[in-house]
């Protein structure tokens, strides 16, 4: 077994809720395990579908593959037989257990925004300081001049 692979035990469960499969309405497809490691590879690494080995096939074919199933439900269809058995409880996680940072929860601020302090450029920080008062940044002509 590869380390992004499906293993036998996990091909089994989902392979008939699979399109393409025998006696389901249009075609058969014989790759559906490698087209499910395809994505899975590509959702565990991370990399984009450009980056897919060769191994999976050409990765516009994948992709393309990938949004027709998306569209069509086949996803949500997986992940509903999965979550149905209650072996795979302790793998779904939903809002109910996940912890939210108190800062992200909504306490009151310690003060209101419109008390905060705005950001403001001391005069030799601002690039365009002497032009915005109205000076030359060409020194006086007189200065130049020599003896």
């Amino acid at each position: 077994m590869e380390r992004f692979g499906l293993r036998n035990d996990q091909w089994e469960r989902i392979k008939d809720v699979l399109p393409g499969r025998e006696g389901h309405v249009g075609g058969t497809a014989e790759d559906n395990r490698l087209f499910v490691e395809a994505v899975l590879y590509r959702f565990r690494t991370g990399c984009p579908w450009r980056d897919l080995p060769e191994r999976f096939g050409h990765w516009k074919a994948v992709h393309q593959r990938f949004g027709r199933w998306a569209k069509s439900g086949v996803f949500e269809r997986v992940l509903a037989l999965l979550a149905s058995d209650h072996d795979n409880e302790y793998m779904m996680i939903d809002a109910t257990i996940v912890r939210a940072h108190q800062h992200s929860a909504g306490a009151q601020k310690k003060r209101p925004a419109s008390n905060r302090p705005i950001a403001r450029r001391i005069d030799h920080q601002s690039p365009c300081a002497r032009r915005c008062l109205g000076q030359s940044l060409q020194p006086d002509a007189d200065t130049r001049a020599g003896p």
